[in-house]
C-alpha cells in the first residue's frame, strides 16, 4: 500500500474521535466545534500565506481537513441538541403513560428476548393532556402480539406506553416501551408501499420449500431474517455466517458491478455506466428499506463511482477514508455504532491485509486456495476484536465456514434478488426462488455443521482487554504469515509474535480446562445448592438438594445452556420450571429435551408455547400448569408456587403471569424466583399473604428493571439478590435505581453480568456466594 494512499486516514480518524466525543457529551459539543472551526481558519490562513507546516507528521492539506471534518460532526451534533434537550424538559422518562407518534426509519427486528424492536423519529409526543410537537429519534420497543398492523419502513405509527432515556452516544434520545401496543396509523408512502410488497412476495415464494434454507433466501437477497428460525440464526452467530444475511457494502457491490457490467455490454460510455450504477443503487436501497445500515453501505459505494466517474483512481483506503468522513458529517451518531465500526474495519483489512496474507500463505499452500483463505482470514484477524465486545468467544471454524459457504452467497443474493423483482409473472419468481434455495441451503448445512463441531467457540476474555487481547492476537498471526525479510527487525518481529502465540495458546487451553465438564467443575464449590448460569441476557437458575436438580428457566441459547449443565456435571433435571415463554427464559430447551421429569410451566395461551410443552411430554417428561398452591418435593427441600392466582384473569399469559416459586429446605436456602413479574403483580402478590418471608435469596424480577415494587423486596429481605442479566444488553438491565434499592435493603447483589456464574452454598457462618467470571 502506497503511503499517499493513507494520508486521508487522519481525517476519518478525527472525524470519528470528535463525533465519539460530542455525541458522548453532547451538552459540549459546541465548545468542541468552536475549537475545532477557530484551528480550522487559522490552518486555511496559515496554508494561504504558504507558512511552514504547523504539525511536522501532517501536510497542511490533511490538517485543514482533518479540523474542518472534526468541526464539522460537532456543528452537527450541537445543532441537533435543542431538539434533545426539548425532549429532556418534558419529564417524560420517569415511567409516566406516554403515546408517541411517530414515522419508522428502521427495519422491525426481534430481539432474542422476542422484543420487536425498530427506530423512528417522532411527530408529536403527548402525557396526560399535554401534547407537544417534536421531532426526535427513539427506539421502539413491543412484544410481537401488541402490534396493530405491519411495521415498515416509512409507516406512521401510534404507540402507548412509557419511555426511559437512551443510551449515552445513541442517535434516539428515547427508548419508547409500548407496553399499552403499537398501531399502525398510515401505511408506507408510495415507492416504499410498493417495495415492502415486493420483499412479502418473494417471503411468500419461499414458504413452500425445504428448511432452513428457505428462510435464508429473503435475508440473503434483500436483509429480511424474518423467516430465519432461532435455531439457524444461532448457527449463523456460532459459524461467523451471520453477516451475510446483512445488507452490506458486498450487496451494494454486487448490485452496482451486475448495473456496470450490463452498460458496458450495451456499449456505454463511463459516465452513463456510472449513473446507470447509481440508479441501481438507488433502487435496491429502497428495495431492502432504506435504513442507516442499508444508506451506509451505499454511500460507501456512492463514493467509489463518484471517483470512478471524475476519472480520479483514487486509492482504496482514500476512498474508505472519505466515504467513512462524509457519513460521519451526516451522521455522528454512528461514531458508537458496532456495526458501523465493523464495516469500515472489515473493508480496511481487505484493503490491507488480504494481499500480503495471500503472500504469506501462498508460501504453504497454492496460489489460488491462498487467495481464497485471505478474504475470511482478514475479515477475520481484525473483526474478531470488536465482536468480543457482543460474545466473549472466538468461533474457531470461522474462516474455513466462510471459505466454504462464501462463494454460495453471490449466487443466492442474485438468484433472490431477480425472484424478488418477478413478483408480477408468479411462475418465474417461483422458479428463481428455488434456484436461489440451492445455495442457501448449502449456506445453512454449512452453518450447522461448524456450530454442532465440538470446540466451535473459544471462551475469550470480555471488555475492552478482550478486545486488545485478540486484537493482539489478530496482529502476531499477521506478521508471522505477511511479513517477510530476514532483517534482524524482522527476525525481533516474528520471534515477538511467536511469543505472544504462544502465550494466547496456553492461556485459550486452561481457560477451555477450566470451563469444561471435567476440569471446570473443581473450580465450582462442590457443595453449591444456588448456582445461577452464565447465559447472557436470560434466566437459568439450577437448584440441587441432595442428587436432585432443579431448573429455573432456560436461558435463550442451548449451546450455553448445555455448556453449564455439563460443567456442572448435572444430567438429568427432576423438575423444570418455566416461568413464561418469552425467548430468554425458554430459548435453551433444546439442552434439556429428554432430560426432564416434571415440567411446570406458565400459561402456555399461543400455539408456539403449546408446541413446546407437548415436545418436552413426548420426550418423557410430565407437565403441569402452574398456580399458587401447586407445591411439591426435590430431594429433600420443599418446593411451592406461590404466583399466578388460581382461576384469575387479572393478569394475562406473558411477564405478569410468571410462574413464581418457592424453594427451602434439605440444604438449600429459602429462595423465592420472581420471573419477570412487573411492579403491578408484585404488589398483588406481596398483599396476597401466601408469602413467607424473610427469604435468604431472592431471584430479582425481569434481569433488574426499573418496573419493581420496593414495598415487595422490602417484605422479602432478602440477604442475597440474583440478578441474570447479560453484558452490555439493549435494555440497559440492571438499572442503576433498582441496584441502589436493593443496596438500600443491605441485600448482596449478585449478577451474572459481570460475575459470571454464581454459586450460592450454605456454611455454618451463613450463605457463602463464589463467582466465576470465566464462566460459561
Amino acid at each position: 500500500m502506497n503511503v499517499r494512499g493513507l494520508r486521508l486516514v487522519p481525517v476519518a480518524a478525527a472525524a470519528w474521535g470528535a463525533a465519539a466525543a460530542a455525541t458522548l457529551v453532547p451538552a459540549h459539543a459546541w465548545v468542541l466545534a468552536l475549537v475545532a472551526w477557530g484551528l480550522g481558519v487559522l490552518s486555511l490562513r496559515a496554508f494561504a500565506r504558504r507558512m511552514p507546516r504547523v504539525v511536522l507528521v501532517l501536510p497542511r492539506v490533511v490538517l485543514v481537513l482533518l479540523l474542518v471534518a472534526s468541526a464539522a460532526v460537532a456543528s452537527h451534533v450541537a445543532l441537533a441538541q435543542p431538539a434533545r434537550i426539548a425532549a429532556s424538559a418534558l419529564g417524560l422518562d420517569g415511567g409516566r403513560a406516554l403515546t408517541v407518534t411517530a414515522v419508522v426509519t428502521g427495519k422491525a427486528e426481534t430481539w432474542v428476548t422476542g422484543t420487536i424492536a425498530f427506530d423512528a423519529v417522532t411527530t408529536s409526543l403527548a402525557s396526560g393532556a399535554d401534547t407537544t410537537a417534536l421531532r426526535i429519534d427513539v427506539v421502539i420497543t413491543v412484544e410481537p402480539d401488541a402490534v396493530d398492523g405491519r411495521v415498515d419502513v416509512g409507516a406512521r405509527v401510534v404507540a402507548r406506553g412509557s419511555a426511559r432515556p437512551a443510551d449515552a452516544g445513541a442517535r434516539a434520545v428515547l427508548v419508547v416501551q409500548a407496553t399499552r401496543g403499537v398501531e399502525v396509523v398510515e401505511e408506507p408512502p408510495g415507492v416504499l408501499e410498493t417495495m415492502s410488497g415486493l420483499r412479502r412476495g418473494l417471503v411468500a415464494a419461499v414458504e413452500g420449500l425445504p428448511t432452513p434454507g428457505a428462510g435464508l433466501v429473503p435475508g440473503l437477497a434483500v436483509g429480511d431474517t424474518s423467516s430465519v428460525d432461532a435455531e439457524l440464526d444461532a448457527a449463523m452467530k456460532s459459524s461467523s455466517l451471520s453477516h451475510l444475511t446483512a445488507v452490506s457494502g458486498a450487496n451494494c457491490a454486487l448490485v452496482v458491478g451486475i448495473a456496470f457490467g450490463a452498460a458496458s455490454a450495451f456499449g456505454a460510455g463511463r459516465r452513463l455506466r456510472v449513473l446507470v450504477s447509481l440508479a441501481a443503487l438507488v433502487g435496491f436501497v429502497l428495495l431492502v428499506t432504506p435504513e442507516p445500515s442499508v444508506v451506509r453501505a451505499a454511500a460507501m459505494a456512492t463514493v467509489a463511482m463518484l471517483a470512478v466517474l471524475l476519472g480520479r483512481a483514487a486509492t482504496g483506503m482514500s476512498v474508505l477514508s472519505l466515504a467513512v468522513t462524509v457519513l460521519l458529517v451526516v451522521d455522528p451518531w454512528l461514531s458508537t455504532s458496532l456495526g458501523f465500526a465493523l464495516s469500515a474495519v472489515a473493508t480496511a483489512s481487505l484493503l490491507l491485509l488480504a494481499r500480503p496474507l495471500a503472500a504469506g500463505l501462498a508460501r504453504r499452500m497454492p496460489r489460488a486456495l491462498a487467495l481464497a483463505f485471505s478474504v475470511p482470514l482478514a475479515a477475520q484477524l481484525a473483526c474478531g476484536p470488536l465482536l468480543v465486545l457482543i460474545t466473549p468467544s472466538v468461533p474457531v471454524y470461522g474462516v474455513v465456514a466462510n471459505l466454504l459457504a462464501g462463494p454460495a452467497a453471490p449466487l443466492a443474493t442474485i438468484a433472490g434478488l431477480a425472484a424478488c423483482l418477478a413478483a408480477p409473472l408468479p411462475w418465474l419468481q417461483s422458479g428463481l426462488a428455488a434456484i436461489a434455495w440451492a445455495p442457501a441451503a448449502w449456506i445453512a448445512a454449512t452453518a450447522h455443521t461448524f456450530a454442532t463441531l465440538p470446540g466451535a467457540q473459544l471462551p475469550w476474555i470480555d471488555g475492552v482487554l478482550g478486545l486488545m487481547a485478540l486484537a493482539a492476537v489478530g496482529a502476531a498471526v499477521a506478521v508471522l504469515l505477511g511479513v517477510r525479510g530476514a532483517g534482524r527487525r524482522h527476525r525481533i518481529l516474528r520471534a515477538a509474535s511467536c511469543v505472544l502465540l504462544a502465550l494466547a495458546v496456553g492461556i485459550a487451553a486452561g481457560s477451555v480446562a477450566l470451563t469444561s465438564s471435567v476440569a471446570g467443575r473443581f473450580t465450582l464449590p462442590g457443595d453449591w445448592s444456588v448456582l445461577a448460569c452464565d447465559v447472557g441476557q436470560g434466566d437459568a437458575v439450577l437448584v440441587r438438594s441432595g442428587s436432585s436438580v432443579a431448573l429455573v428457566d432456560t436461558g435463550p441459547d442451548p449451546d450455553r445452556l448445555a455448556a453449564c449443565l455439563s460443567r456442572t456435571g448435572v444430567g438429568q433435571l427432576d423438575l423444570l420450571v418455566l416461568t413464561h415463554f418469552d425467548l430468554d427464559h425458554v430459548g435453551g430447551v433444546d439442552a434439556v429435551r429428554g432430560r426432564v421429569g416434571t415440567v411446570v410451566h406458565g400459561p402456555a395461551t399461543a400455539s408456539a408455547d403449546r408446541a413446546l410443552v407437548a415436545d418436552l411430554v413426548s420426550a418423557g417428561a410430565e407437565a403441569v400448569q402452574g398456580a399458587a398452591g401447586l407445591h411439591g418435593t426435590l430431594g429433600d427441600a420443599q418446593w411451592r408456587v406461590v404466583w399466578p392466582p388460581r382461576a384469575s384473569h387479572a393478569f394475562p399469559s406473558g411477564n405478569d403471569a410468571s410462574v413464581v416459586v418457592e424453594i427451602e429446605g434439605g440444604g438449600v436456602p429459602a429462595s423465592l424466583w420472581l420471573g419477570d413479574l412487573s411492579a403491578s403483580p408484585q404488589r398483588a402478590l406481596a398483599a396476597s399473604g401466601v408469602l413467607d418471608p424473610p427469604y435468604a435469596l431472592v431471584k430479582v424480577a425481569h434481569h433488574g428493571s426499573a418496573d419493581q415494587d420496593a414495598g415487595l423486596y422490602r417484605l422479602l429481605d432478602p440477604a442475597i439478590a440474583l440478578i441474570c442479566v447479560g453484558v452490555d444488553n439493549d435494555y440497559g438491565h440492571p438499572r442503576a435505581e433498582t441496584i441502589g434499592m436493593l443496596e438500600s435493603l443491605g441485600a448482596t447483589i449478585a449478577r451474572t453480568d459481570t460475575q459470571g456464574v454464581i454459586a450460592v452454598s450454605s456454611a455454618p457462618t451463613g450463605l457463602i456466594v463464589s463467582r466465576d467470571r470465566a464462566g460459561l
